[in-house]
């Protein structure tokens, strides 16, 4: 009859981590994120599928040419969705492209269809993934914010973003040539914004005119963004000192040559003592 009770482990076993709450947690949310997104992106393919059927069977010149131009807005859309997308691996990406290729959705499916132009200027910005992606959901935020709730007052429309990094801090300016007091209410856009900014540890700022409006999203670089920044600031310099002619060496300056008159004679020996002797 065998006996029955606790076995001892093998010497070699590891035992089982069992995850804390607060991971789980995480974990649980970055799930549902990741399924939320996985649901829009194929929601928006069906409807591009949808559209682009409808295409194929009308035999109208019109309809064909408004379709093309849904499908042609969707597909912007649906680049900007897979753009803000929550990051699935660890490293570091350039900030500057990421904002760069969202600015280009934003831009053809938002902006350009009502009037707006968007400029961007940003430097290499090496960031990490997730960080990278908290501060594109901000300027995301941002931009569309300006679009929806800016009066223009019949002046041509422009939102500037403006990506720097100095001493280690990251300023990230979006800005725009409307004017509307009310966006100092805190809307959930806004909270969203201020909540992102804090989990990269920084803050918002804001200013309003009477020809503008301005946000400052303001956050230091980590230890890891730090080392991989001073590499780009490195590699920015040498580039600089390699474009820069070489400055040739200034040659001595020469006294011109002034030919004496024929019944002129002088004794250089004579007349550097006259000069010694009149001191």
């Amino acid at each position: 009859m065998s006996q029955t009770g606790n076995l001892p482990s093998p010497p070699n076993a590891k035992e089982a981590r069992v995850p804390t709450k607060a991971l789980a947690h995480e974990f649980d949310d970055q799930t549902l994120l990741r399924a939320l997104t996985h649901r829009i992106s194929g929601g928006l393919v069906s409807t591009i599928n949808t559209i682009s059927a409808s295409v194929l069977r009308t035999d109208n010149p019109a309809v064909k040419l408004a379709l093309a131009g849904v499908i042609e807005l969707l597909e912007h859309h649906a680049e900007i969705h897979r753009e803000l997308a929550m990051p699935d691996r660890h490293g570091l990406v350039d900030a500057a492209e990421s904002i760069r290729k969202l600015a280009v959705g934003l831009s053809r499916s938002s902006l350009e269809p009502i009037g707006i132009r968007l400029v961007l200027s940003a430097d290499k910005l090496p960031l990490e993934t997730e960080r990278c992606w908290r501060l594109a959901l901000a300027v995301h935020e941002l931009v569309t914010n300006a679009a929806r709730h800016a009066h223009f007052e019949g002046r041509d429309g422009a939102i500037k973003i403006k990506l720097s990094v100095v001493g280690g801090v990251v300023s990230c300016i979006v800005a725009d040539n409307g004017s509307r007091a009310d966006r100092l209410r805190p809307a959930g856009g806004l909270q969203m914004v201020d909540g992102l900014a804090s989990n990269l540890g920084g803050r918002v700022e804001y200013g309003f005119g009477s020809h503008f409006s301005s946000f400052l999203v303001v956050f230091p670089l980590s230890a890891r963004e730090r080392r991989a920044n001073r590499v780009v600031a490195s590699r920015r310099l040498r580039g600089m000192r390699k474009a820069m002619p070489r400055r040739s060496r200034p040659q001595p300056a020469q006294a011109p040559s002034v030919p004496a008159p024929d019944n002129l004679q002088i004794d250089p020996i004579n007349t550097t003592e006259a000069a010694l002797e009149t001191t």
